[in-house]
């Protein structure tokens, strides 16, 4: 890693080099592609390395009858509630407001109670990776970082 130190100063140098609205429009375009990305990921439904998400449990045999299943996380991908956001500093892809909570709890895996009348107390999720970065990202980002150092 060390040899890479000396790519990395010069990379910063050239990039506080530019001007706090060009770092904020190159953060806001990485921080709309970074979405974009991981919004095809969930809608594929496979976590950034590439694996599948975890399936759904069964559900109880009892349930509506013609009832169709929407695949997991669609309204989750939206950008109602998957906000980007870039400023001089950095760019952030993140979960807004009241689905935060739900989003951590299926990326890390954790225990929940499904919903407020549940018969059943806590519940276990299997972890699903929602936001994540694999070498596509890193491609993406180093191809918009080089366009936008190119142009200044």
């Amino acid at each position: 890693m060390s040899e890479l130190s000396a790519f990395d100063a010069r990379l910063s140098a050239l990039i506080a080099s530019l001007s706090p609205a060009s770092r904020k429009k190159m953060a806001a375009e990485i921080a709309k592609q970074l979405r974009a990305s991981q919004q095809a990921n969930i809608k594929a439904q496979r976590a950034p390395d590439g694996t599948p998400f975890a399936a759904r449990k069964k559900q109880p045999i009892r349930a509506k009858k013609g009832r169709v299943k929407r695949e997991m996380f669609a309204k989750l991908r939206t950008n109602k509630y998957m906000k980007a956001k870039g400023t001089s500093n950095d760019a952030t892809v993140e979960f807004a407001g009241s689905v935060q909570r739900m989003a951590r709890v299926h990326h890390y895996g954790l225990r929940d109670r499904p919903s407020k009348n549940s018969k059943e107390k806590d519940v276990k999720y299997d972890a699903r990776l929602l936001l994540g970065v694999n070498e596509n990202v890193l491609k993406l980002v180093n191809s918009i970082m080089m366009s936008y150092l190119n142009m200044g």
